[in-house]
């Protein structure tokens, strides 16, 4: 089992982060809940928490990305292990997307520029694609 932590680990901090938005997300919430007199009930469906939850929206959005390219991510690790398969440059793209996806969750849920998001989001895209193009060489070549 030694032999694939160097695709466990980029793995386990992938989870950790999610669960850091995760909790960022909520303390922001409640602290703008509390803040704003917010009920309870007025955030009982995702529009009514659109509709108020202004100052905690980046948090929460991030918090839902963590749920989109990151899952192609989780597939490329998983299959990568079940193939029991794995090269330094698949090592490399999968350290080098989690740390792309923490500096764009960094961005995100602090300053939020967009443009300095959009550039982590897009090169984490591009290692994400290589990752599968990878995989892909190696299902259909090997």
């Amino acid at each position: 089992m030694m032999y694939y932590k160097p695709l466990l680990l980029p793995l386990l901090i992938q989870v950790f982060l999610t669960f850091l938005v995760w909790f960022k997300m909520y303390y922001d919430r409640i602290n703008e809940m509390k803040d704003k007199n917010i009920g309870a009930q007025q955030v009982s469906t995702r529009a009514g928490g659109r509709s108020v939850l202004i100052d905690s929206a980046a948090s929460a959005d991030n918090f839902m990305n963590q749920f989109e390219m990151p899952v192609l991510f989780f597939v490329a690790i998983l299959l990568a292990l079940n193939l029991m398969w794995q090269d330094p440059l698949l090592v490399l793209f999968s350290w080098l997307f989690v740390a792309l996806r923490i500096v764009h969750s960094l961005i995100h849920t602090t300053y939020n520029n967009v443009m300095h998001r959009f550039w982590a989001y897009v090169l984490s895209s591009f290692v994400l694609l290589g990752m599968w193009v990878r995989l892909g060489w190696y299902i259909i070549l090997v």
